[in-house]
């Protein structure tokens, strides 16, 4: 499968307690837990992602969380208790595609922001639209922020949630872009902004496409 374009591989050591009960609301598959190590991909084209997680699942002994098989790109999500497990598919996966972490796309922050004192008409308009997560309290700081690829989104996510007393509203992981919502004070919700923007450093410091 030397055709297949290796848009996103973000290997995530432990999931967050609201990350991963996010996850697992809007989950297809398998339910990840608070502490798993989990591993998203994201590849072109989309339909290749079927093969890639029949490699991964027949490999080691990861759950598939997620797939999403859209018309340009596919993505899947795996993750275990034991870290050495998904490495191991996400190994497998990257040697189907011959393909090295380093080969993945850089990520490009579309938009960040944090949006003050939210009113109470602009949060009940969110929480009528998002169902996974918490909702949007009125007078809390709200930070938005989104990537491309959307993917990325993920580990973004979790990073802010290990750096700050913020609570997750909503994460998208698919599609043309990735977007995250969290709420918290002034202060947490800066915090969480430079925490998600140094996972997103990280991850194109070994990114060459």
């Amino acid at each position: 499968m030397n055709n297949v374009t290796l848009r996103v591989y973000s290997f995530i050591d432990s999931l967050q307690p609201q990350l991963a009960s996010y996850l697992a609301t809007s989950s297809q598959g398998f339910l990840p837990i608070p502490g798993d190590a989990c591993l998203w991909i994201e590849v072109a084209p989309g339909m290749a992602v079927h093969r890639l997680s029949d490699i991964a699942l027949k490999a080691t002994n990861v759950r598939l969380g997620q797939q999403v098989v859209e018309r340009a790109f596919g993505s899947m999500e795996v993750h275990y208790r034991n870290q050495s497990e998904v490495t191991s598919a996400g190994e497998a996966v990257l040697r189907e595609i011959y393909a090295d972490v380093e080969n993945r796309m850089a990520c490009r922050v579309a938009w960040k922001e944090i949006i003050r004192a939210i009113t109470p008409d602009h949060a009940t308009l969110i929480n009528r639209q998002l169902r996974h997560g918490s909702m949007l309290l009125p007078g809390k700081s709200m930070f938005i922020f989104e990537t491309e690829p959307a993917g990325y989104i993920v580990y973004a996510a979790n990073e802010a949630e290990k750096a700050a007393h913020v609570t997750l509203v909503d994460v998208k992981a698919y599609g043309a872009f990735g977007r995250l919502i969290m709420m918290g004070s002034e202060a947490e919700t800066a915090q969480a902004m430079q925490a998600a923007e140094r996972a997103i450093a990280n991850i194109n410091a070994r990114a060459t496409a």
